[in-house]
């Protein structure tokens, strides 16, 4: 009888820019691992048109990209099919966040990645720090550019091992105008767009801030003498307070990312009387759930009359220890309604708990309307233009 293999294990090389390495970190590894003995296979890279990326597939094994049906032309997505069957000790599948063509099966490729080493396949893999689902609005805000796909956070901080891919400023903007990173005749609007030092410093301290963040979590995680730690007497558990308005995307985010840092728990909920949530706000609290699920953290709905009070007396059931609630900037008549008497009556009795008020302009009143490409929720509304070319330089990144 043929026992089950083992589960793969997984690298994952952390890129803080296109351009930075990963992709060169994930082949170099590959011939390293292949030099010793290892049968390994690239199952998907994309080297972008860049002859040094492309010179260094020469002397591994490749599995031709899918093709897709109706056109009958490689797709760029990998052939799950073709890899499992050919079971190879490593994998290198670069780009964790591609989305894959409708039809193709999985919609992302990171769910192609666990198939691969649930069949116990290690796998060798590549992200950008401006994909990671929890990080997707602050890299937006630093490049002007919005990320068209994601990863959830646990799936990397899942990972065996996770390599930062770091590159100064300087060299990765020296590369780009000597066109090694994008063809020459695209060189000079990169290098004055989101590749100007400030975004560039920017996007390298984010990445910085996250490894750091996950480095605390795992720490936290496992006891010096090898017992796992449940983490009740001492994790931080974060609660985000949603209203069902289209400021719980960021909200959930900026809660995410305070508890990376002291590696707690997240936690999302929404009170509503009873009946429920219905119209634009049940579409937008669906997709925040998603949302909050992908990134890691749990999503409760309670049904209650008294608002803040069931706020406050589930934060102490859950012995909640941060929590999060939303200020949207508005007149001093308005500070008057019922949603800012709530806010001050949770702050007013949340004694022992920390709260953080995040403000969120009264500009913000389009509802989200579903799931992105990759069955994420996405921050984008349809029929409002995307903002062509705008870069932030900020001082610090808000992490």
């Amino acid at each position: 009888m043929r026992l089950p293999a083992t589960r793969g294990r997984l690298r994952v090389y952390l890129g803080v820019a296109p351009g930075a390495g990963a992709t060169c970190a994930l082949l170099s590894e590959g011939h390293r691992r292949a030099e010793q003995g290892a049968d390994v296979v690239v199952a998907g890279v994309q080297t972008g048109g860049r002859p040094f990326t492309a010179g260094m597939l020469e002397g591994l094994e490749i599995i031709p990209p899918a093709t897709a049906a109706f056109t009958g032309a490689a797709a760029g997505d990998m052939d799950l099919g073709a890899v499992l069957a050919r079971r190879p000790q490593v994998a290198l599948v670069d780009d964790l966040a591609h989305s894959n063509l409708p039809g193709r099966g999985y919609a992302s490729r990171w769910q192609d990645v666990a198939e691969l080493m649930a069949a116990g396949i290690d796998v060798i893999t590549t992200v950008s720090i401006g994909h990671l689902d929890s990080l997707v609005d602050v890299a937006e805000n630093i490049t002007g550019v919005p990320a068209w796909k994601t990863v959830p956070d646990p799936v990397v901080l899942a990972a065996d091992e996770i390599e930062l891919v770091d590159v100064t400023p300087e060299a990765l903007r020296d590369r780009i105008a000597r066109g090694q990173v994008y063809p020459r005749e695209h060189a000079e609007a990169a290098l004055s767009g989101a590749f100007r030092v400030g975004p560039l410093a920017a996007l390298r301290e984010l990445a910085l801030l996250w490894l750091a963040a996950s480095l605390t979590q795992n720490r936290q995680r496992y006891r010096p003498d090898g017992h796992v730690d449940d983490g009740r007497p001492t994790r931080e558990r974060i609660m985000v307070a949603l209203t069902g308005g289209p400021e719980g995307q960021a909200l959930i985010r900026r809660a995410a990312r305070i508890a990376a840092r002291s590696g707690g728990d997240l936690l999302a909920v929404h009170v509503t009387r009873p009946g429920g949530p219905a119209g634009a706000a049940a579409i937008a609290l669906a997709a925040q759930r998603q949302l909050t699920e992908s990134i890691g953290g749990t999503y409760q709905q309670l049904a209650d009359l008294d608002i803040p009070g069931a706020l406050l007396t589930f934060a102490r059931a859950e012995n909640a220890t941060q929590l999060v609630l939303g200020r949207r900037h508005r007149s001093r008549l308005a500070a008057l309604r019922p949603r800012t008497r709530i806010r001050s009556r949770v702050i007013r009795a949340s004694s022992g708990t920390d709260v953080h008020i995040i403000g969120y302009p009264a500009s913000l009143t389009a509802w989200p309307t579903g799931p992105d490409r990759n069955g994420h929720a996405s921050d984008h509304v349809p029929g409002k233009a995307l903002p062509a070319g705008r870069i932030v330089k900020p001082a610090s990144v808000r992490y």
